[in-house]
């Protein structure tokens, strides 16, 4: 090892050992580099929990997020663990030393009204056919409206859909995670922990999934399990679906990032605010806890201030 420049030998060891990409690479070589600053010349075994948290509390003050601060502190606690292993090191200077919490973001959600705009805008089949668009082009419509009605209408977490088989399917070693009943208008899941629930589909949803179903033979080439296929016959990738969502969103003209999440978000928030019942957006969402769920209410308070600022006499602002 060389004894002046150890991180040299570690950011060796990440390329040509573990063979991690360049984009990583040069991650740990940044975080790396901000410890040789922290060091300033000094051998890095001199290194103190004392510094590290000098260096946590000055960055935090500079305004890095608690993210970066968390992803730096993860980059030098690697490499003493590393480095404890090539020379006599009394203890990991990072091993106690944590990022700042991170402030709990709200989940975003749409509009009422811009789901609704997102939900209802022309069928982009119809567009397509109108344009003199192809086939495959039409198909795709129909499956993307699909998704999107289903993502609304059951909250279903992006993994859980993609996963979704058109019906329950056990062979060849195979077992569906999850499944459209389009009789008993639900769909089976089982979410993250392994959790299983039964999740209602409402009307709008059905009838955007009966008219990809009625196409949807086209493209089965291989495989006839999964809901959602692609041109190619493959099941869809999760990386396709948001860019299917988004592009949806901004043809619909929503001034928001529309992902899959934020359907997740808006379904939950929409549900809440019309229930006001926790308990059954806990199950519907497949959270293991209602702490999870609680988020929400934050939401939905938001939403009440906001009509409470806007009708209440003595809220509103004067002129």
């Amino acid at each position: 090892m060389n004894p002046t420049d150890p991180i040299a030998d570690y950011l060796d060891e990440l390329e040509h050992v573990r063979r991690l990409s360049a984009h990583t690479l040069r991650g740990y070589a940044h975080e790396l580099d901000e410890l040789k600053k922290l060091a300033n010349g000094r051998p890095l075994a001199q290194i103190a929990p004392a510094d590290v948290r000098g260096a946590v509390a000055r960055a935090h003050a500079g305004g890095l997020s608690a993210r970066s601060i968390a992803h730096r502190l993860s980059a030098w606690r690697a490499f003493y663990r590393w480095l404890a292993g090539r020379i006599d090191l009394d203890a990991n200077p990072v091993a106690a030393v944590r990022a700042p919490k991170r402030e709990k973001t709200l989940p975003k959600a749409l509009s009422v009204d811009d789901t609704m705009k997102l939900m209802d805008a022309p069928s982009a089949a119809a567009q397509a056919s109108e344009a003199g668009e192809s086939a495959a082009g039409s198909l795709e419509a129909l499956r993307d409206h699909a998704i999107l009605e289903l993502f609304y209408s059951s909250g279903l977490r992006l993994a859980e859909l993609v996963g979704l088989d058109a019906r329950y399917v056990k062979r060849d070693g195979y077992e569906s995670a999850g499944w459209l009943k389009r009789d008993a208008a639900e769909v089976e899941v089982h979410g993250k922990g392994d959790r299983h629930r039964v999740v209602p589909v409402g009307k709008k949803a059905l009838e955007a999934l009966d008219a990809w179903l009625a196409v949807r033979n086209a493209w089965i080439k291989h495989d006839d399990a999964p809901l959602f296929l692609s041109v190619r016959g493959n099941r869809m990738a999760p990386g396709v679906v948001r860019e299917r969502v988004k592009r949806a969103a901004v043809a619909a003209g929503i001034p928001a990032n529309v992902h899959p999440h934020v359907l997740r978000h808006s379904f939950a928030t929409h549900l809440l605010q019309s229930s006001g019942d926790l308990r059954a957006v806990q199950e519907l969402l497949g959270h293991a806890s209602i702490s999870a769920t609680q988020i929400y209410t934050s939401l939905d308070f938001q939403h009440l201030a906001k009509v409470y600022d806007n009708a209440h006499p003595r809220a509103k602002k004067r002129d």
